[in-house]
């Protein structure tokens, strides 16, 4: 068998190994000067006044909900089609995840969004899913007409963009996970809130060390949710190389779209709207034709040492944790059909093209067999 070629692979340096050394050996480890700096440089990278990072991208939208005054009842808008965590911590304040459909370029779709609005709806969460931001255009004038707050969900776009902006400024917050398969990551969990709020980014601080106003002060009952130092200089040396390893997952999908185009049964992911759209591929999904060639297909590439994923295969409206909770909940049509059909290929920033070609051979093989 050919080596394997996997779902994501690491990016990984001699730089980032020395810079661990130094910080095992330098004595500081949690909330130090390597996450103080991390803070600043993710602030300028994205081009926001605020950056409090925590220990996961879940444990900062939390600290973030209660920071807001999210409370029991509140509703919040958010996609189905997401991971499970976009919706844990906003359940875990007591505040109602209110289900929304997708488009076809598998983020939100603001007209199902707003068809969903009620006099309990306070905000949105929108998912730059698969690394293409979501239409902000139509959502913030959304928000503004009903009176509501947006945080961008971008733990899976660090470094696209809307109109030239990138994803993560435009609204008054905005979360990122440092998970390993991420597009900016920290050699484990790790996230991180945006805000352009200073009294937001205060009690975010404050709460994610134990309520302290100072070491042995303590202004509320706080978390121990802290990120540590290690993981931030892994963090500073990513995000210095990011806008590089985007463009070569940028330059991986044009060989995909070149290899697999007019292949018959598979749709690809969308293109880029020139001018408005620069998706940074954290996943290449395609969709097929039917929920069993997805599965076959999935199986096929396995066997030749390919690996694929599905994200997601169940919609969160329909996992069995929110139908304890609020029972069934009404259908989605556009996302119960999508997860049944989509595939996710590999995509990270060292795919080669010869690797690409092996996938598409891989693919355009069982499409022209069945």
């Amino acid at each position: 068998m050919a080596a394997k070629i996997p779902l994501s692979r690491v990016y990984q340096s001699e730089l980032i190994d020395r810079r661990i050394l130094e910080v095992v050996k330098g004595g500081n480890y949690i909330l130090g000067p390597e996450c103080r700096e991390f803070e600043k440089e993710l602030a300028a990278y994205f081009g926001v006044p605020h950056v409090v990072l925590s220990s996961s991208w879940t444990a900062a939208v939390h600290l973030l909900h209660i920071a807001q005054g999210l409370k029991p009842g509140d509703e919040v808008l958010v996609p189905s089609l997401t991971a499970f965590p976009s919706i844990e911590p906003m359940i875990h304040v007591g505040a109602v995840p209110v289900f929304c459909d997708i488009d076809d370029t598998y983020t939100i779709c603001p007209e199902d969004a707003k068809k969903r609005i009620t006099k309990k709806t306070v905000g949105i969460l929108p998912v730059h899913l698969y690394g293409r931001p979501v239409n902000l255009n139509a959502f913030q004038k959304l928000a503004k007409d009903h009176n509501l707050w947006i945080i961008e969900d971008c733990a899976q776009s660090h470094g696209a963009k809307y109109h030239g902006q990138r994803a993560g400024s435009f609204t008054e917050h905005a979360a990122f996970s440092f998970y390993p398969s991420k597009n900016l990551t920290v050699y484990g969990d790790g996230g991180a809130i945006a805000t352009k709020d200073p009294e937001i980014a205060r009690k975010v601080t404050m709460l994610r060390n134990h309520g302290r106003k100072d070491k042995y002060l303590h202004e509320k009952v706080g978390y121990n949710l802290r990120f540590n130092e290690i993981n931030a200089a892994v963090g500073r040396e990513q995000l210095k190389v990011l806008d590089e390893l985007n463009a070569g997952r940028r330059r991986a999908a044009e060989w995909y779209r070149r290899e697999l185009a007019g292949v018959k049964g598979i749709v690809l992911p969308p293109v880029d709207i020139a001018g408005e759209t620069e998706t940074v591929y954290h996943m290449f999904v395609i969709r097929l034709d039917d929920h069993d060639t997805r599965e076959s297909l999935g199986k096929h590439l396995k066997e030749k040492g390919i690996e694929t994923g599905v994200h997601y295969p169940v919609p969160n409206h329909r996992q069995p944790a929110i139908e304890e909770l609020y029972g069934t909940l009404p259908s989605l049509p556009k996302t119960e059909d999508y997860v049944r059909r989509i595939l996710s290929l590999p995509m990270f920033p060292s795919l080669t093209e010869e690797e690409v070609k092996t996938v598409a051979e891989g693919i355009k093989g069982f499409m022209q067999g069945r």
